[in-house]
């Protein structure tokens, strides 16, 4: 034990010499190291100019959300999933267009249900786990909290868009002798011009109610359209509101509260008052704003009758700006644009110098500019091939940009502009447009999935007519079902497209697309599909294919359904039974010709000569007895004539010969 205890002793001794040494050296290399290093960076400082700053650079803040930005763009989107909005529920993936717009409005109902509970009791909703914090999660301050008279009580109110409250709060002021100061007063205004003197809470109650009363003329009305639905819902101005009271008693009036009255009557249909107000903003000596013009150019068409007349008073508008040297901005241009869309042929000279104008004042503009200009230049319905270069000279202005939302009407754009490549049929332009949506978060511009649903429908059609159909079948393989839903009309274009390019054989692979669609009822629809299969004969394996899609839409047929139902007609069962023929489906084709009695439904007599030489080729004398008498019951022309083939080419027994002699005797009907 002792001799094995000095071994161990040794041992321990040995080896701790040895690392002893390693850490030694290590050390000596260590330091030669960093004393060359250090020489080495002297020597180079002593190179450089003893004068130059040092340049500290800055801490980089990174924001909470990068880490998810930088893994967002890691990944990529799948053309074969639903919309993102419906992926937290598999079972609820809308698969048809009336389904998708079934579960977005119950999605939306669903949002607007729980945030009126979070904001009705936000005491049980105190807690916030979100990290970062998302205050749109979070209940809002909707209640009151200062009862006394006084102007922060109607600060709280404005804030609050409590417009009823607040004018109350501010005639209490002014009773007890109490001076507000001018810029809650503006605030006021602004709230009251906007809401057009109503509560945001009540405002769909308050339509109904205002849907009865008649505008006080001020209203716009365009002679030989009707007026929309929306445009009998939309709030009206009413004569001598709270605005204009508020207004009146204003001891001083600035700039500010002509400019919110002013836009407010815009807004809401008083386009004569507003121009009212704003001549007796002149009469007193006073200037205008950039709001006051920029909402005094929408209104010019509507107090002008004559395309000239409209114009005139838009450059009248925009003289005054440049006498009381207002400068004009993206809105201005914008709105001047959109007005000229309302003024004929004259506007498309204005509208060209209106964008040199912008140039010159190195103003850039936004899709909204070119969605007006596309309006003026290409009207539904007017267009000539000449104009087919205003188009091209946008996209070559806007390729490779990306752009941020300026104007409302920003996400009017990719819709006229494919509209556009649709009617001068343009493939080459359509995929500019198209790649102007993939640059960056463009195609957030594309507006509501109503908008989105129209841009998709109308790159699809131009696709249709002007792309070969692998291309075509391509992109709908990426846009369905996770950007657009097609409808019956874009489905019939793309059967066309298949018969165009001779790919029939793909016709029932659409099927199937057309079923997981919910298109299957359209009977329209149906017709093309079975007229294009039936039109023609193939190979014998296209033919089986064709048969058993026909069998699956008889089944379409034949399906109990709550809303709509197909109804047969003889084109459907004539071209049905005319498939299941050339597949060699006897009993099913039988069963079709029965259909026709039960329905009431005449066959064609080329169709019962069809049957006649199947059963020819069966040696079934029997069947064809009961075809021509079945030919007899529908009184066809082509009795006779069966009846005397079928004597000369079958086998036939006396009581058979017999029927059939009869029917070769019955006259043919009369006209």
């Amino acid at each position: 034990m002792a001799a094995s205890c000095k071994q161990v002793g040794q041992f321990i001794s040995k080896n701790n010499r040895a690392l002893f040494t390693n850490l030694e050296w290590a050390s000596f290399q260590r330091n030669f190291v960093g004393v060359s290093a250090f020489h080495q960076q002297a020597a180079e400082a002593n190179k450089t100019d003893p004068t130059e700053p040092i340049i500290i650079p800055r801490k980089k803040e990174w924001s909470k959300e990068s880490v998810l930005k930088a893994l967002a763009m890691t990944v990529r989107s799948d053309p074969t999933a639903y919309p993102y909005q419906f992926q937290d529920d598999a079972y609820l993936s809308p698969r048809t267009s009336a389904e998708f717009k079934l579960y977005s409005l119950s999605q939306e109902s669903g949002r607007s249900a729980a945030k009126y509970f979070i904001n009705t009791y936000p005491k049980f909703f105190t807690k916030d786990f979100a990290e970062p914090h998302i205050p749109c999660l979070m209940p809002d301050t909707v209640t009151l909290r200062l009862d006394e008279m006084s102007e922060e009580a109607l600060k709280e109110r404005i804030s609050l868009r409590k417009v009823k409250l607040a004018v109350d709060m501010y005639d209490q002021l002014l009773q007890a002798g109490l001076s507000v100061s001018m810029d809650t007063t503006h605030n006021l205004l602004d709230l009251i011009c906007l809401y057009c003197d109503r509560d945001p809470v009540q405002e769909d109650a308050m339509q109904t109610e205002d849907a009865m009363e008649e505008p006080v003329g001020e209203a716009r009305k365009r002679k030989g359209k009707f007026r929309r639905a929306s445009d009998l819902l939309k709030l009206t101005w009413r004569e001598n509101n709270n605005a204009e009271r508020i207004f009146n008693l204003l001891p001083e009036k600035d700039t500010q509260c002509y400019s919110a009255l002013i836009r407010g009557m815009v807004k809401h249909g008083a386009y004569a008052k507003a121009f009212s107000v704003y001549t007796d903003l002149l009469n007193n000596r006073m200037t205008g704003d950039i709001h006051i013009f920029n909402a005094l150019i929408i209104a010019a068409p509507d107090v002008r009758d004559k395309y000239a007349e409209r114009c005139e008073l838009i450059t009248t508008i925009l003289n005054q700006m440049s006498q009381q040297k207002i400068q004009p901005n993206l809105h201005t241009f914008n709105s001047v644009l959109k007005a000229l869309r309302r003024c004929g042929s004259v506007a498309k000279s204005v509208a060209l110098q209106t964008v040199s104008e912008m140039t010159t004042l190195r103003i850039a503009p936004s899709l909204a500019t070119f969605h007006h200009l596309l309006g003026i230049f290409y009207k539904s319905g007017t267009i000539r091939q000449g104009d087919a270069d205003i188009l091209q000279e946008i996209m070559s202005e806007v390729a490779g940009k990306s752009f941020t939302c300026q104007d409302p009407d920003d996400v009017q754009f990719f819709t006229s502009a494919m509209r556009v490549c649709l009617e001068f049929k343009d493939l080459e332009l359509g995929y500019k447009v198209h790649s102007l949506v993939e640059v960056g978060e463009n195609w957030r511009l594309l507006g509501d999935s109503y908008q989105r649903n129209i841009y998709y429908g109308r790159f699809f059609n131009l696709l249709c007519m002007m792309e070969h159909i692998d291309v075509v079948l391509k992109w709908f393989k990426e846009l369905v079902p996770s950007l657009h839903y097609p409808n019956a009309q874009a489905l019939t274009e793309l059967l066309q497209a298949l018969d165009t390019d001779s790919r029939l054989d793909m016709l029932p692979t659409i099927w199937k697309d057309i079923k997981s669609l919910g298109h299957d009822n359209k009977l329209d629809l149906i017709e093309e599909l079975l007229n294009l299969m039936a039109r023609e004969k193939h190979s014998p394996e296209v033919q089986e294919s064709f048969a058993t899609c026909a069998l699956e839409i008889k089944k379409a047929f034949d399906t109990n359904r709550s809303k709509i139902s197909l109804e047969w007609n003889t084109a459907t069962l004539s071209h049905i039974t005319s498939l299941l023929l050339r597949a060699n489906m006897i009993q099913e084709a039988w069963k079709m010709l029965e259909l026709f009695r039960e329905k009431n439904r005449v066959p064609s007599g080329d169709l019962l000569e069809d049957f006649l030489s199947l059963c020819r080729s069966e040696g079934c004398a029997q069947k064809a007895v009961e075809l021509v008498q079945l030919s007899a019951a529908f009184c066809l022309q082509a009795t006779p004539r069966l009846a005397k083939m079928a004597l000369a080419e079958f086998h036939l027994s006396e009581e058979q010969r017999t029927i059939l002699c009869e029917l070769e005797t019955v006259p043919e009907p009369e006209d």
